[in-house]
């Protein structure tokens, strides 16, 4: 796993809005919000390094899955990606303050959680990570056993 230094010599410090590094992506189907449900985006803000895989990610998770199945699994559950923050308890950037890293159902797969009760650690999310992995993205959960709703890109 990349060190937020790495991260640093890679993209330089992350700022506020974004400036410099954030793009904009059409979503290949709507996610809802994870904190309103009721509410869902087409377009999400990332860093523009990681625009082109992350369409190709929701590309082949709608292809593999389909959009009900996704909606039933609550893989279309946006949880964020840029945020410019430090790590929870933490004194470095998080990934999220460049928008390299994207959060999925965090009510089912909250920052402690373990394999035993985090959603995304059962075997029909094993293909969405393996998909993750493809396009450059790791996970924290598969790595770490926490944080199962975290994806970060990692491909450089």
């Amino acid at each position: 796993m990349k060190t937020t230094s790495q991260y640093i010599k890679r993209f330089g410090f992350p700022n506020e809005t974004g400036s410099g590094y954030l793009v904009t992506i059409d979503l290949p189907y709507p996610m809802r919000i994870a904190w309103d449900v009721e509410k869902s985006v087409k377009k999400i803000s990332c860093h523009k390094d990681i625009a082109e895989p992350l369409k190709a990610i929701f590309n082949d998770l709608l292809g593999f899955y389909g959009y009900e199945r996704l909606k039933e699994l609550g893989i279309d559950l946006y949880g964020g990606c840029f945020n410019f923050r430090q790590k929870r308890g933490g004194v470095c950037y998080s990934v999220h303050a460049w928008g390299l890293a994207i959060d999925l159902d965090p009510a089912r797969n909250k920052l402690k959680e373990t394999a035993i009760t985090a959603r995304f650690a059962r075997p029909e999310y094993k293909p969405m990570i393996d998909i993750f992995y493809k396009h450059g993205f790791v996970s924290l959960g598969r790595e770490k056993n926490y944080d199962w709703m975290h994806f970060a890109w990692e491909k450089f």
